[in-house]
């Protein structure tokens, strides 16, 4: 068995059938779910009985609970636990409710199902990863004085991708991808990639930088 294999998670989502849902999606993902529940309450109690390596909550709780807040009272209690937010709404506010909870993944509920087991492997690493719905090619950084590469790098980096990935995808080294994240950083006035792709989030572009 494999470390993937052996991950084990729980599931907060006020839907049952969400809530099987994800399940689903978690097992294809080679994570295991040892308790879900509709309650942050019982979510929280389950994550300290069995100290879960994934915590999956629902952004918007209907007993007015909520799920950005549950996140963060989680990772309070169990700092390494990786946390992921799924959501109905895929807007910037609620990326960035989610991502500012400390979730390492953000889930649009209207996401391919293949993007979310993505996202989900995608937690272990080190960045961060939003999965959304269809919508329309689009590169950040217009506003931002990014070349054409440099748009292209951070649109990937806030895919989730590694320098290693990057380098293979674009055929180049991987010191040239550190450079050029290093420009992105420069011109963006960020420190790392995980500031940087939240950038990406809350400042899409809809044409290339020249």
């Amino acid at each position: 068995m494999t470390r993937d294999e052996q991950r084990t998670a729980i599931i907060l989502d006020d839907h049952p059938l969400w809530l099987s849902a994800l399940e689903s999606i978690l097992e294809e993902a080679s994570v295991t779910v040892v308790g879900k529940t509709t309650t942050a309450n019982e979510a929280l109690a389950l994550l300290d009985e069995t100290k879960a390596d994934l915590f999956v909550s629902d952004l918007r709780l209907s007993e007015r609970a909520s799920g950005a807040a549950c996140v963060r009272e989680a990772l309070r209690r169990h700092p390494d636990v990786k946390a992921v937010i799924v959501s109905g709404y895929d807007d910037p506010s609620s990326v960035d409710e989610a991502l500012s909870s400390g979730a390492a993944v953000f889930v649009s509920k209207a996401a391919d199902p293949g993007d979310v087991v993505s996202a989900v492997r995608q937690v272990f690493h080190s960045s961060i990863f939003v999965a959304t719905g269809p919508r329309p090619s689009r590169l950040p950084g217009r506003q931002s004085g990014l070349t054409r590469r440099e748009a292209e790098i951070l649109e990937l980096v806030s895919k989730g991708y590694s320098n290693a990935q990057l380098a293979k995808m674009l055929w180049v080294t991987e010191q040239t991808v550190k450079f050029h994240l290093s420009n992105i950083y420069r011109k963006l006035g960020v420190a790392n990639r995980t500031q940087a792709a939240h950038f990406a989030l809350l400042h899409p572009s809809s044409k290339r930088s020249a």
